[in-house]
């Protein structure tokens, strides 16, 4: 469609936005009905009406935008950067609408009535999400796959709340514009531009809806077994009724496999205090930290192998060692030696993964230990899986290509410089370019940490220091979840935004919310 074109009377370029948009809240209503049968099939009827309440809104914003927009055109890079960072704001404040309505539409009395039979509280966290910033800070935690959460107590909170929360992780996980690409079909250019608007560039099939489909087919099929593997591990290890186990192994392994880190229980995976269910849990937020691709052809080709192939693979393998034997010396200083090993492996692959489980105290580590974890949840594991954080390839791009650059100070100038990146040459231009790409946006994902942490410090009370606000800021933009114990219901209003905007930032590696700043200020024009 040529420039300066409309629909409906709306601009080309807005209309191809809005269209696409529509398409993600048509989505996440139907993921707030499947919710609200979870609701009634627990007997939870006040939750499941909020749940059905919830779905009217994306389904009648969603359904008109996707009617009177249909003729729009095909979205293009511009139309797809800006589609990621509204879609993924405008699906979160639509998904804090189910706690939000929830809060309002149970009584206290009623709400109490969700505390576990024994628990040291009595009232219940949905009280919480009577504060709609609160709200949206659990929805946009969760459709990031972040983990940080505002339920001070996660089982006192409604089944089908609980699901909801595992369940936008699940699908965050792999990607809101993943599953709606994978359902609508669309074939062409326009499919590819909404899959690379999400961080992502791996290709599984020549066809992109074939490639999305088959990485959920992956993601499911993987998601059943964490799910049998952990409901083994807590039979043996908990004193749980199979129904409670089945309960806790699902969602536990929805979150752990989108390394979204959302728990069901008191304090996380510290609640069992169990090796068992640790050891478990470590492989599976591995999985999810290894890009799809690899994934595929592991099980294509049977063969473990391509995991060493493959170069962000190999360096996740190498960094996971490398940094749990780090950290395990650094935490002699606190622990016991057993004790160390356990918890320091346990939580650097959940910060590395970007899962964000937490088995021990991180607020009470040394700060040497906690700036640790931090660079983990900086870098993340590898592109093309479920992971927040810079990604392995970028900081190895970035390290090649300071060693390109120092290389040619000693060469002739006419000298022909070639480098490799995994099994790929890149000449001159294409070194420069893909250098250039990853320093960018790693320099713009630290200066965000950075003033985050600056302005985070100011706003927390004198019990943290600034190490902690860092490692929040981290955890949050990191998408991970680990927390020194600043967030919370209480913080500041100002850091809770902020925060928030860390977790949108994070999950769209900047660049298309840059984007949509700049076209909510100049228009798509160029």
């Amino acid at each position: 469609m040529r420039h300066g074109s409309t629909v409906a009377g709306i601009p080309a370029d807005l209309a191809t936005i809005a269209r696409d948009i529509g398409s993600l809240l048509l989505i996440e209503s139907a993921l707030m009905g499947v919710s609200a049968l979870v609701g009634l099939a627990f007997g939870e009827y006040g939750v499941a009406l909020a749940f059905f309440l919830a779905t009217l809104a994306p389904l009648v914003v969603g359904g008109a935008a996707r009617h009177v927009f249909s003729d729009a055109s095909v979205p293009q890079t511009k139309h797809g950067m800006v589609i990621a960072a509204a879609g993924w704001l405008l699906t979160a404040l639509f998904g804090a609408l189910p706690f939000f309505l929830s809060a309002h539409l149970l009584s206290p009395a009623a709400a109490a009535t969700y505390v576990p039979e024994g628990a040291s509280y009595t009232a219940s966290s949905l009280q919480y999400f009577a504060n709609p910033l609160h709200a949206v800070f659990e929805s946009m935690s969760g459709w990031t796959g972040s983990g940080l959460t505002m339920a001070v107590h996660e089982p006192s909170l409604p089944r089908a709340l609980l699901w909801w929360r595992s369940l936008t992780q699940w699908v965050g996980g792999v990607g809101v514009i993943v599953l709606t690409v994978s359902i609508l079909s669309r074939s062409g250019s326009g499919s590819y531009t909404l899959y690379r608007s999400e961080a992502r560039e791996e290709r599984i099939h020549p066809s992109i809806v074939s490639t999305v489909r088959t990485v959920w087919k992956i993601f499911l099929g993987y998601t059943i077994l964490a799910v049998i593997v952990l409901f083994g591990a807590l039979l043996v290890s908990e004193p749980l009724a199979p129904a409670a186990a089945a309960w806790q192994a699902l969602n536990h392994a929805m979150t752990s496999l989108a390394t979204g880190g959302f728990s069901v229980t008191d304090n996380s995976i510290a609640t069992y205090d169990s090796p068992l269910i640790e050891t478990v849990l470590l492989p599976i937020m591995t999985l999810g930290a290894i890009a799809f691709p690899v994934h595929y052809t592991v099980l294509k080709n049977r063969d473990l192998h391509a995991l060493f192939d493959d170069l962000q693979t190999r360096w996740l393998f190498v960094l996971l060692g490398v940094g749990v034997a780090v950290l395990t010396l650094q935490n002699f200083q606190t622990f016991a030696p057993a004790l160390s090993l356990r918890d320091s492996a346990f939580q650097f692959v959940s910060a590395l993964s970007c899962t964000g489980f937490q088995s021990s105290p991180v607020g009470q580590w040394s700060a040497g230990g906690k700036l640790i974890i931090s660079g983990a949840m900086v870098l993340g594991g590898a592109a093309g899986s479920t992971v927040g954080g810079i990604k392995i390839i970028r900081g190895y791009t970035i390290a090649c290509g300071i060693r390109w650059q120092f290389s040619r100070v000693f060469l002739p100038v006419s000298a022909v410089v070639n480098t490799h990146i995994g099994d790929r040459q890149l000449n001159r231009e294409e070194m420069e370019r893909e250098f250039s790409e990853a320093a960018i946006v790693s320099l713009l994902w630290v200066l965000v940490l950075i003033g985050g942490s600056i302005a985070l410090s100011n706003l927390i009370g004198s019990g943290f220091s600034y190490a902690d606000a860092l490692f929040e800021v981290a955890s949050a933009q990191g998408n991970v979840g680990l927390s020194t114990g600043i967030t919370g219901p209480s913080m500041h209003p100002i850091a809770e935004g902020m925060l928030v905007i860390n977790m949108w930032i994070g999950r769209l590696e900047i660049i298309p919310v840059l984007v949509f700043a700049r076209s909510l200020i100049y228009g798509l024009n160029p």
